[in-house]
This record gives structure tokens, C-alpha cells and sequence, in this order.
């Protein structure tokens, strides 16, 4: 039986309508692929008060959450996750890569282009088709 975690992402957006994408580590799982950043919800913690600790944690800004993006879940090679994405914007601070590669603000057309976590492809997906309503 596979383990599941439950983790969320955060689409944080700009105002110049770009999205922060972050490229995973070397050293993480899913090395060097393209995610929303974001982690695990821990215990007695909503979704929301789990992203706004893990981009502080992991991006050293302040976040507003919005509403959700997208509920996934995704069935890897050895564990399956549950990936909730929210809409974002930073508040206080810039956003600066401590754990991931590299971060990049990015306009949805662009997105596409990176490899990209599967999890994180269905979020993609309905940003991508958000651009053309």
C-alpha cells in the first residue's frame, strides 16, 4: 500500500500577471521538474495556514491565499499525493529561492515550455485555459 500525502501549492501571481514557478533540487524528489511551491499540511493546519507556512519557510515572503485553483491527486512511482492549489499573492517580502534551484516569474503562455511535476500539470492546465476565457 502506497503512502499518501496530502500537500498544497501556491500560484502566486504578480501584478504583472505572471506566476512564480520553482524548480525542485537536485537533492529533492522529482529532482530538477518545475512546481507550484508549497508542501505538507501538517496536523490541526487548514490548507491555507499550511501555504502560508511553507512559502515562508521555503520563499521568505508573506502570502495571501485566495481561492482554489485545483485538487489533484497523482499516483508516483512510490507514493501518492493529493495536491491542492490556491491562487496567491505576496504581501510582504520577495519571494527568494532557499530550497528550489531557481524560481521565475513567469507568464502563463510561457509555462508550458518548463518540465513540469505531473502533479502540478492539471493546475497548469486550468491556468493555461483561464488565459482564454
Amino acid at each position: 500500500m502506497k503512502k499518501t500525502v496530502h500537500v498544497v501549492g501556491a500560484v502566486i501571481e504578480n501584478e504583472q500577471q505572471q506566476i512564480l514557478c520553482a524548480q525542485r533540487s537536485a537533492t529533492m524528489s522529482l529532482a530538477n521538474l518545475w512546481e507550484f511551491p508549497g508542501g505538507k499540511i501538517e496536523q490541526q493546519e487548514t490548507p491555507q495556514q499550511a501555504l502560508k507556512r511553507e512559502i515562508m519557510e521555503e520563499l521568505s515572503c508573506t502570502i495571501d491565499v485566495f481561492n482554489q485553483v485545483a485538487d489533484v491527486t497523482h499516483e508516483y512511482e512510490n507514493v501518492i499525493v493529493r495536491l491542492e492549489t490556491y491562487m496567491a499573492k505576496v504581501v510582504a517580502d520577495e519571494p527568494i529561492a532557499s530550497e528550489h534551484a531557481q524560481i521565475r516569474w513567469l507568464r502563463r503562455e510561457e509555462m508550458p515550455a518548463l518540465q513540469w511535476a505531473e502533479a502540478d500539470i492539471p493546475t497548469l492546465h486550468k491556468l493555461i485555459q483561464k488565459e482564454g476565457d
